[in-house]
């Protein structure tokens, strides 16, 4: 080749390296850009004269600069950071919802037992009682209260994530559309710049969702989310759906097209926006909404209960104080059984703040299991189709078993929002104790002694003992006997056990210690004693006394009130750790771009010094042809003389 002709390529080639420089200037704001390089390359040498000769410089290609791992990293730590922020922001907001004194429950509980303690100081005073039904009122309306604010950051939370499955679906079909367009350019060279806008997508996909990728031979990128469901595959792309695919119509969930049906993937995201709110509402907020629904529901029934102790004004039993609400229940749509089991509440002491499937296993048999851990529930058989499990009885008798049906069980979600006063008569409130006194004759012998007696039907007379009944232990056994001596309860003597005695007239009493043959105990009615205070003092200690089930069984803490502040305690515990989490994804993201920005990033004081570099040598390649037509013209000079 020529000198003219090395010349021009040397031309040609520092045009097209100012040309890139110039580029990486313009863009050196351009996020997610990455900084591109010329790289150049000498053209292949002639022999001439028993030597290679060069030819000149070429331009081999334009070089993206990009580390795959870097971005990989990269885009974890926008996952993280994401994931955390949505997570720090809905606890922050869960927090103050509960902690606050004025919208709290702390303070309207303290109000309702003091005014409990106030009855059981006067138990005539109607002023009282009516304080009482108030402050129970404003007990009820604050349980409504909280749970309506809690409800509605679920449905804040399920906007978010509807929105977010329709984002990710989005950015899912920006990607395949890239994939096809880097396949087909790649023919030609490198797509530089799409492979820009590739990554700038997954970044964006990134925050939503946490994700993985394999790069298939021809350039297009697979991308995977959960535990490995396909999103993109080369140019296309698949579809997310958001709905309540569990058939709980307050969770919204997201599935993946799967055959002719939708496969719940909700427990396999993790990781951006999308994972964050996923987990904090399970952890947060159900939590918290199940453990007020706890609190409402087990006050209700302990108040009833001990309600139902006593004798109102009027010399009756006492009915309800509350009204307390019914388990939620929910079937999959894809049961074969349209109906639901028949759930109600047992025992309220024995509720835990979880949710519950109820499923129908390979062997036919109904199984429970304990949500989110799947741990199974050993059921008591009931008979007749009932079984008792935590504190719920359970009535599958109409059900017919098909494999594969299950049904959600919620038992305290709603508690709080359904807890209502019934009560309307401050008169109905049983301050006195029904049974007045059960007591040892002063001739008794024997070392036992009655630790208790109870209203065990709901049809008891209170006229059953207004003369009084006795227990008498005799050839090894408890006799209970009314006023007219006919025997209505009978109990065999365990040493060293306490002995309860039921009676037919709808009440108990139980003793224990060593009896000697004629001990007689005393058993008196409570009519007739206005001023008694008794029952309201245990209705008073209730917030003492209870023990309320946290932490799905596995620990009971002393009272509403504590149970209250535990709830507060653990809400407050995950806001401190997921602003704990986000100070260290800020910190990881901003290394993570950092890193990305000292390989891939555009260095103007590089970049200027480049420039000048290339400049020069277009110049000085300039001067080359321009020599080479100096010589060419005095060559043609020499010939023409």
């Amino acid at each position: 080749m020529s000198v003219s002709g090395i010349g021009t390529s040397a031309l040609l080639a520092f045009q097209r390296a100012i040309g890139t420089t110039s580029n990486n200037i313009a863009n050196s704001a351009t996020e997610g850009y990455s900084r591109q390089r010329t790289e150049l390359g000498n053209l292949s040498p002639q022999f001439l004269g028993g030597s290679y000769q060069g030819q000149g410089v070429g331009v081999d290609s334009i070089r993206r600069i990009s580390d795959d791992f870097v971005n990989t990293q990269l885009r974890t730590s926008i996952s993280e950071q994401s994931n955390a922020q949505a997570k720090a922001d809905l606890a922050k907001r869960i927090d103050n919802l509960l902690a606050d004194d004025a919208s709290g429950l702390a303070p309207v509980l303290q109000d309702f037992f003091d005014a409990a303690s106030d009855v059981a100081n006067d138990p005539t005073s109607n002023a009282a009682r009516t304080v009482f039904l108030t402050e129970a009122e404003s007990l009820a309306e604050r349980f409504k209260a909280i749970d309506g604010r809690l409800e509605e950051q679920r449905r804040i939370v399920n906007g978010q994530i509807e929105t977010g499955v329709k984002e990710i679906n989005q950015l899912a079909e920006s990607l395949a559309g890239l994939n096809r367009e880097i396949v087909a350019k790649s023919t030609q060279g490198t797509p530089n710049d799409l492979l820009d806008q590739r990554d700038r997508v997954l970044n964006e996909l990134a925050e939503k969702v946490d994700l993985t990728t394999v790069e298939q031979d021809d350039g297009a990128l697979n991308v995977f989310i959960g535990n490995g469901q396909a999103l993109v595959l080369g140019g296309n792309s698949q579809s997310l759906v958001a709905d309540s695919i569990s058939g709980d119509p307050g969770r919204m969930e997201v599935g993946i097209q799967s055959g002719s049906g939708v496969a719940n993937i909700t427990r396999f995201l993790q990781g951006g926006e999308l994972g964050g709110l996923l987990e904090m509402r399970e952890s947060v907020i159900d939590t918290a909404q199940n453990s007020l629904g706890q609190i409402a529901t087990q006050l209700g029934q302990a108040f009833n209960e001990q309600n139902a102790q006593g004798l109102d004004l009027d010399g009756q039993i006492g009915g309800d104080i509350f009204g307390i609400g019914e388990p939620s229940v929910w079937g999959r749509s894809s049961n074969v059984e349209s109906g639901v089991p028949g759930v109600e509440i047992g025992n309220a002491d024995e509720l835990t703040t979880s949710d519950y499937r109820l499923r129908v296993n390979g062997e036919g048999d109904f199984e429970l299991l304990r949500l989110p851990g799947n741990q199974v529930v050993e059921m008591e058989d009931l008979g007749d189709g009932r079984f008792l499990a935590d504190g719920m009885i359970i009535d599958v008798e109409d059900l017919e078993a098909n494999e594969g049906d299950n049904w959600l069980i919620q038992p305290t979600r709603n508690g709080a929002r359904d807890l209502e006063v019934v009560l309307d008569d401050p008169r109905g409130i049983a301050a006195a104790a029904a049974i007045h006194e059960a007591v040892a004759a002063d001739d008794n012998e024997g070392e036992a002694v009655v630790e208790g007696f109870r209203i065990t039907s709901a049809d008891y007379d209170p006229d059953v003992l207004k003369n009084g009944a006795t227990v008498t232990f005799e050839g090894g056994e408890y006799f209970v006997r009314n006023s007219d001596g006919e025997t209505i309860g009978q109990a065999d003597h365990d040493d060293g056990e306490p002995v309860t005695i039921q009676t037919e007239d709808g009440w108990s009493v139980t003793l224990s210690g060593t009896p000697e043959d004629g001990d007689t105990f005393t058993v008196e009615g409570g009519q007739d004693r206005p001023g008694d205070n008794r029952n309201m003092l245990e209705m008073a200690d209730l917030s003492e006394t209870r023990t309320v089930q946290t932490e799905d069984g596995e620990r009971r803490v002393p009272g509403f009130g504590d149970a209250y502040n535990s709830l507060i305690a653990n809400v407050g515990t995950r806001t401190r750790q997921a602003n704990v989490a986000l100070d260290s994804a800020n910190a990881q993201l901003e290394q993570a771009k950092a890193q990305r920005e000292s390989v891939s990033g555009v260095n103007l004081d590089e970049e200027a010094a480049d420039l000048i570099r290339y400049q020069q040598a277009y110049q000085a390649a300039a001067q080359v042809i321009q020599v080479s037509n100096s010589l060419f013209d005095s060559l043609l000079g020499a010939f023409r003389r």
